[in-house]
């Protein structure tokens, strides 16, 4: 589980509530640390801002498309745009939501993304949220 947004509050709470929920977490403040850290071979899913300085996270969904990453896309924002949702979804999206995300909207997307990429033939399977959880 990845999440980037430029907040320190939003992403500190994002990696509280994936990690209350079994996930494990790595955060970033921004697309071009991700892109550092993170392969395009890895697997997961991405909850992703927006709005965001430099790269925003519409232009890191492009990126990542080229570059080979497979990851399942929840966009997040606090200034939602019609045109913003409908690039996002025909990027590949899974979601886009609003801030602040409810933990009963953004758990259940974000186990269905990982559900999605475990169905499909010769994806590599994404760590699972713990027995129980889903």
């Amino acid at each position: 589980m990845y999440v980037i947004d430029d907040d320190p509050s939003v992403l500190e709470a994002m990696k509280r509530l994936m990690r209350s929920n079994g996930f494990e977490v790595e955060a970033f403040a921004s697309a071009r640390e991700f892109l550092d850290e993170v392969s395009p071979e890895a697997s997961g899913c991405l909850i992703l801002d927006v709005q965001m300085p430099e790269m925003n996270g519409l232009e890191l969904q492009e990126k990542m498309t080229s570059s080979g990453y497979k990851l399942p896309v929840v966009f997040i924002t606090a200034h939602p745009r019609d045109e913003d949702r409908q690039r996002a979804l025909r990027g590949g999206a899974v979601q886009y939501l609003e801030k602040p995300v409810s933990e009963d909207v953004l758990i259940p997307s974000v186990k269905s993304a990982l559900d999605d990429v475990r169905d499909q033939p010769g994806k590599r399977t994404p760590p699972l949220y713990p027995p129980g959880r889903g």
